[in-house]
């Protein structure tokens, strides 16, 4: 099989799993954020040349779990304070841990809030049109580099196309949530994009540091889950300030 017949396939799989959990919320959802968690924690660690198989190994993969459990229960200060208390673990492991429980705790809370299933969806499908907006943008007109140094492939175009094509989708969701066509939609999926952007070229640097094209072999044509996540890692934690900052109406209304 092709790389392209295997993203594809492995697309058909994952895709109807994850809109499934998003959609009914409950266990399924938590305890796919939670196995995420604990993949993104191994991918990592592995990265690093951490051993995965000892007790130290064993508490790098319970971390994000116990986190997420006692955020699973509202309690969100202790939660955040493991979370915090990650950095124990060392400058060079707490990385992945930090970057796990961040994200997790994040799309934990999104969907737990009264617009939470609009509001995740708000999420994952700005980060999905920044990047395909972006490759085709990038590949259609091409032109400057974005960062040369860190990711050879991706154009100043195509930046601008992926921030273009999540505000569209983002004042579409606003719409189709019931909440109407708004300006505020566009701007925040807009500010999405940026942060996803961010987020992808944050972890290229990464791997370009360490010297490794992708960041596992997990999922069949696409590398590790870092390398799908990378965007939505950093996104979410930036919806979920936007909608602690909004109150109980959707995040994306901050702006109106």
């Amino acid at each position: 099989m092709t790389e392209l017949q295997k993203r594809i396939l492995s697309s058909l799989v994952i895709v109807p799993v994850v809109v499934l959990c998003l959609w009914f919320g409950g266990w399924a959802y938590r305890a796919l954020v939670l196995l995420v968690m604990v993949g993104i924690v191994w991918e990592g660690e592995t990265l690093l040349g951490q051993p995965m198989k000892g007790l130290r190994g064993l508490l790098l993969l319970f971390w994000p779990v116990c986190g997420g459990l006692i955020a699973i229960k509202g309690q969100w200060f202790p939660a955040f304070y493991l979370l915090a208390s990650g950095v124990l673990f060392g400058r060079r492991t707490c990385g992945p841990v930090l970057v796990a429980m961040l994200g997790g705790f994040s799309l934990l809370w999104l969907r737990g809030r009264p617009e939470g299933l609009y509001e995740t969806f708000f999420v994952i499908f700005a980060v999905i049109a920044s990047d395909s907006c972006a490759y085709a943008a990038g590949r259609l007109i091409g032109g400057p580099k974005l960062a040369p140094a860190i990711s050879p492939g991706k154009t100043i175009s195509g930046s601008l196309g992926g921030v273009a094509g999540a505000v569209i989708l983002g004042g579409g969701i606003g719409y189709w949530s019931g909440h109407g066509w708004s300006v505020s939609a566009c701007v925040t999926g807009g500010i999405l994009a940026v942060a996803a952007q961010i987020g992808d070229l944050l972890e290229s640097a990464f791997k370009r540091w360490l010297g490794v094209k992708d960041s596992g072999r997990l999922i069949p044509g696409h590398g590790g889950l870092l390398d799908r996540l990378d965007a939505l890692l950093l996104a979410a934690p930036v919806a979920a300030a936007l909608a602690l900052m909004a109150g109980s109406g959707p995040f994306w209304q901050l702006f109106r």
